[in-house]
């Protein structure tokens, strides 16, 4: 039985490595071993920004709604509460775009918020 050596499947994979380190710099995009710990790293670095974006945006959100409702003579969390006594079911990121885009709407929603 002939012996299988790995040359075809060894250049796909390195190949590979080279091609997501393209743009790097100096011997980080030409090395296998050096692209290859960049690549590794910056991949970990892509994976935990994904989850980090999530929790900045939401951080932006409660923000901008805490601000709009201090124009309004409210703090922010008598305001979620109010809300959810109120049954309105409206997530942070419309809140804030309606805080920004549509101010008249987002005192009346305050003004439901301080009755309930």
């Amino acid at each position: 039985m002939a012996r299988v050596k790995g040359a075809m499947m060894s250049r796909k994979r390195r190949k590979k490595i080279l091609k997501l380190a393209k743009g790097y710099w100096g011997s980080k995009s030409k090395h296998f071993r050096v692209a290859n710990q960049a690549v590794m790293k910056s991949l970990s670095y892509a994976y935990t920004g994904r989850r980090l974006k999530k929790r900045d945006f939401r951080a932006l959100w409660i923000t901008r709604i805490s601000a709009a409702c201090k124009l309004n003579g409210m703090n922010y969390s008598t305001f979620m509460h109010g809300l959810k006594q109120a049954g309105v079911e409206m997530n942070r990121k419309m809140l804030s775009e309606m805080a920004i885009s549509d101010p008249g709407a987002f005192t009346r929603l305050t003004e439901l918020a301080k009755q309930a």
